[in-house]
């Protein structure tokens, strides 16, 4: 019987528009074998939502380097518990300064990466700690 493979969604919300950086989180989980989708730049947290309810994703990714992250995450997580969705993981990754990491951690961001994390290290984390 072949295993499913997780999936993934990759997203940029706000008005940051450097994706560079997501665009190499999500080729790198690809090829170590995750569904990726990738939802491209400027995407609201509404946007972010609709695509998890369509695409019933294992874990969201969010890339933001913005400084918009204690603004726009915890709305994203809001939105998520607003339609039932609290079986993924959410995770953050991009320039989100040490002194607010707690802060999204309360409003439900599980983990986040900052910059020299590696893809092995953020991949070992979602099989460590999905949800379903």
């Amino acid at each position: 019987m072949e295993k499913r493979k997780i999936r993934l969604i990759v997203a940029k919300p706000g008005l940051d528009g450097h994706d560079r950086g997501a665009k190499v989180i999500a080729h790198g989980l690809r090829d170590s074998g995750f569904e990726v989708i990738y939802t491209g730049l400027h995407q609201t947290p509404e946007d972010i939502v609709q695509s998890v309810i369509q695409e019933d994703p294992d874990a969201l990714l969010l890339s933001i380097l913005s400084g918009a992250h204690n603004k726009l995450l915890p709305k994203i997580t809001k939105l998520l518990l607003e339609n039932d969705i609290t079986d993924i993981l959410v995770l953050a990754g991009g320039i989100i300064p040490e002194q607010d990491i707690s802060f999204l951690k309360e409003h439900g961001i599980q983990s986040i990466f900052g910059p020299g994390t590696t893809i092995g290290e953020i991949s070992d984390y979602i099989h460590e700690n999905l949800k379903r």
